[in-house]
């Protein structure tokens, strides 16, 4: 291929000889006049060489050989200068030319300066490419390793499957040193032996028989000190008894500081050394297998717990059913599903307005979530009845169980029965009783001891007949016999309530501070019920109240509600008493045993305010008094 020169001279007879000089022998030549013209040709025809005036176009040529050579590092110039001069040659060779021209000009040296920098260019032109080369393929080795390190860490992510994961950790690893054989070993805590839980190139029955112990061993030093071993030697090394290598890579694994075993890399018939960077790509490696078993063992062990979870979420005898914030049902056990005969795959992560229908359970999830925890009772189509707790749980949704209630319900119905049955039979013997007690001071002459016998008797029967009637009235009422229901004034109920029982605390020199606000609006009851319900509160206040005290009633209206509170000064309620004092034959723990009662006042009390929708409570401390309030809605 013939050289193309380019001539950067200004117009004279020099130019013209140098055109012929190099075309007699072979050259083509081009010709520029000025500096942007030089760039243009470079650009353009790609000249070989580059032959410079010390001017160009009044610019100095030393400025344009600065410039180009900044642009085109490698691009040969000879300098052809106008006179002999040592500072121009110094400041030439500095600007970085090729070869250097001066007068007298021969053709020889001109021909022979031009070929000396042709050659320098072509071996520079050589080592760049071999340079170019290198480095291209050591980029595309560092771009194949960066790849199948990438590789592995998708697999990591992707799949939980250990013996996938580590093969393809081993292959990586013999594939990017090229060793000949790649193990993975664990740590055995039991017997302090390292044992091959994976293996590259290894005989199968050899892999699975290994076993290494942690002293005296490469690998155990290796586990024992956490750092890892990279060996090249000329010599054999010892590894295990019959199993010699010629080089090796040892490499911790290591998960929260803890190391759980090594991953290593041999070759056992060549001696090809390791490098630092080998070192480096197995310890990356090691990070994703010590990451790969981790998650391994905690998935197992998520497995486990939740095999756990299943089978005693799948046997327990209470309904389970958590939903999200929006109501979809997340999870539901099989008592559930059985309890509304409704199948685990239909209700699950369904809307539980879109699969249940059951009117008690929808019911359940419109009630107002004023508290943490919701009760309610579900009467189910085949009789049973459940009693469900809907419980929040903050920024997950909320949780449903249900107990099977029904044979509670049905011991309850045949207590009631019985009580109801026993009560109502005895009125009739405990009246005769009574009545032949009277009697007898009417058929003869008692003395006084007998008349004493006889008031005793007349008491006993007088309590338990009062028993018996409380029992009466609460089974009427918690079997809805009293469901009437009219439009009363509860202000007018109470005056009749106080003008009848005020001599009661007037008999104790006790004071009734009442306080019945105006304008009442009216309540649905009954209104013989409500008036039982102020008996027995304020009753109750007066007769557990010194004598000489206060006695506080009110009457108030808080927008749509009417609330009725009495307090008294008595002796107050035990706090480990109050959750109680509602229940059937509670008494506190603080009322003298020879106080008359039946201990069925306040239930009777709590039946009749839940029948008419209110609500109950009592605050009280010991020895400053109680207050119970009662809050019942206006019509």
């Amino acid at each position: 291929m013939t050289e193309l020169i380019l001539l950067a001279l200004d117009k004279s007879s020099t130019l013209s000889l140098f055109s012929r000089a190099f075309q007699a022998v072979g050259y083509k030549t081009i010709i520029a006049h000025n500096r942007s013209g030089v760039e243009k040709v470079i650009r353009e025809s790609h000249p070989d060489a580059l032959l410079l005036g010390t001017k160009l176009d009044e610019e100095q040529g030393i400025k344009i050989i600065e410039k180009l050579l900044t642009q085109y590092p490698t691009f040969p110039i000879i300098f052809l200068a106008d006179k002999k001069s040592p500072e121009l040659i110094r400041k030439a060779l500095h600007a970085g030319i090729s070869a250097y021209l001066e007068p007298p000009l021969k053709t020889d040296e001109i021909i022979e300066a031009v070929q000396i920098s042709l050659m320098r260019a072509r071996r520079i032109g050589d080592w760049v490419r071999k340079e170019i080369t290198g480095t291209t393929a050591s980029l595309e080795k560092r771009v194949s390793e960066l790849e199948v390190l990438l590789t592995i860490g998708r697999n990591l992510t992707s799949t939980l499957e250990l013996d996938s994961v580590l093969k393809s950790v081993l292959s990586a690893a013999v594939k990017l040193t090229n060793a000949e054989e790649g193990s993975l070993l664990l740590l055995d805590e039991e017997t302090n032996e390292l044992y091959m839980r994976a293996s590259h190139n290894f005989e199968e029955g050899f892999a699975e028989t290994f076993r290494l112990p942690i002293s005296d061993t490469l690998a155990g030093q290796v586990v024992a000190s956490g750092k890892p071993l990279i060996l090249s030697k000329s010599s054999l090394e010892k590894i295990k008894t019959a199993y010699l290598v010629q080089a090796l890579i040892y490499v911790p694994l290591k998960f929260d500081e803890k190391i759980i075993g090594v991953l290593g890399v041999d070759n056992r018939l060549h001696r090809l050394p390791f490098t630092d960077r080998d070192l480096l790509l197995i310890s990356l490696l090691a990070d994703y297998a010590a990451i790969a078993i981790e998650n391994a063992r905690l998935y197992q062990t998520t497995e486990i717990e939740r095999t756990k979870f299943e089978a005693v979420l799948s046997n327990m005898g209470d309904a389970v059913m958590i939903l999200d914030q929006e109501q979809r049902i997340q999870l539901v056990n099989t008592t559930m599903s059985n309890a509304l005969d409704i199948s685990v795959e239909k209700l699950h992560n369904n809307l539980v307005s879109e699969v249940i229908t059951q009117s008690d359970f929808l019911m359940l999830l419109k009630l107002e979530k004023k508290d943490s925890t919701q009760y309610h009772e579900i009467s189910l189509n085949d009789s049973r009845i459940f009693s469900a707790q809907y419980t929040n749980i903050p920024n997950v949704g909320a949780v449903i169980t249900m107990q099977d209630i029904s044979h509670l319900k049905e011991l309850n119905r045949l207590k009631d029965n019985f009580v109801h049955t026993v009560s109502h039979d005895l009125r009739s013997p405990l009246t005769a009783v009574l009545g032949y007690a009277e009697l007898l001071e009417r058929v003869g002459q008692v003395n006084k001891q007998q008349r004493e016998f006889i008031r005793r008797i007349n008491s006993s029967v007088q309590d338990i007949t009062a028993l018996i009637n409380d029992l009466l009235d609460l089974g009427k009422i918690e079997a809805g016999f009293d469901a009437r229901r009219e439009s009363i004034q509860l202000d007018s109920i109470l005056r009749y309530t106080l003008d009848n029982i005020k001599v009661l605390a007037e008999n104790k020199k006790q004071t009734l501070e009442i306080d019945i606000a105006t304008d009442l609006p009216p309540v649905r009851g009954n209104p013989v019920r409500i008036r039982q319900m102020f008996d027995n509160l304020i009753g109750n206040a007066i007769k557990y109240t010194p004598r000489e005290k206060k006695v506080f009633v009110k009457l108030q209206r808080e927008d749509n509600q009417i609330i009725f509170r009495v307090a008294d000064q008595g002796q107050g309620i035990p706090q480990e008493d109050q959750p109680h004092i509602f229940q059937k034959f509670y008494r506190a723990s603080n009322i003298s045993t020879s106080a008359s009662g039946t201990g069925l006042g306040l239930a009777i009390v709590k039946t009749i305010v839940e029948s008419h929708n209110g609500r109950i409570w009592v605050e009280s401390k010991v020895d400053e008094g109680s207050t119970f309030f009662v809050v019942l809605p206006s019509s």
